[in-house]
């Protein structure tokens, strides 16, 4: 094949770059745009996508079990509950509390990306959703960084309130390590780059999916 497993992380990454694709949502709130009924919306959809990826993860990391890919999945799942904590900051400061948060109808627009998730966890390749995920996760990274800049600049958000968005904008810079040394202890052949790559492809249309559905939203 010729390309080592971080070889192939970078070109699956650049290749999901979501590049000339409009983020409406982001773009609404870097520049002071987006309603805070919109980013109130933002909260509650992400507590419904981080308690579903949560569970899910976890359905990969007892699937993964005797392989380093457990302890990866694990890892993740673990994340996940601490940006749960996180947000509750985030959704007080756009008026809504936990249980209001949590109430919050499901929109589908937002709710495909976790629905995936979930049948990654059941149905997908472990391998390739460990490389769709971290190629995804700058993606994500980016959008959070951004949106976080917004917040302080237009918003008036403090620290405390944007540590959900904090949190994903500044990941551990040895995950990358951690995610090649599990690729290369699992072996990638040029079919499981495929399968990681298509679902990469999916879970980046979702991603887009959440932003513009929320950005769509009457004011």
């Amino acid at each position: 094949m010729g390309r080592t497993p971080r070889r192939v992380l970078e070109d699956v990454r650049r290749e999901l770059t979501p590049g000339q694709r409009e983020n409406r949502m982001v773009s609404a709130i870097e520049a002071g745009q987006a309603p805070l009924s919109a980013l109130a919306e933002l909260a509650a959809q992400q507590h419904r996508i981080l308690t579903s990826d949560r569970r899910s993860l976890l359905v990969l990391a007892a699937r993964c079990s005797d392989t380093p890919a457990g302890d990866w999945f694990s890892v993740l799942a673990n994340g996940e509950g601490e940006a749960l904590r996180l947000l509750d900051a985030f959704a007080v400061r756009c008026g809504l509390g936990p249980r209001e948060m949590a109430s919050r109808r499901a929109r589908p627009g937002c709710q495909a990306y976790p629905s995936y998730v979930a049948w990654l966890a059941l149905n997908g390749d472990p391998v390739g959703v460990v490389l769709a995920l971290t190629a995804n996760f700058a993606t994500w990274g980016g959008y959070c960084a951004a949106v976080a800049r917004g917040l302080r600049r237009h918003y008036g958000f403090d620290d405390a309130d944007c540590a959900f968005f904090d949190f994903f904008a500044a990941p551990d810079p040895s995950a990358d390590e951690v995610a090649v040394a599990v690729l290369e202890a699992a072996g990638l052949d040029a079919a499981r780059i495929g399968t990681g790559r298509g679902y990469g492809q999916v879970l980046q249309a979702y991603e887009l999916m959440f932003w513009n559905t929320l950005a769509d939203l009457p004011s």
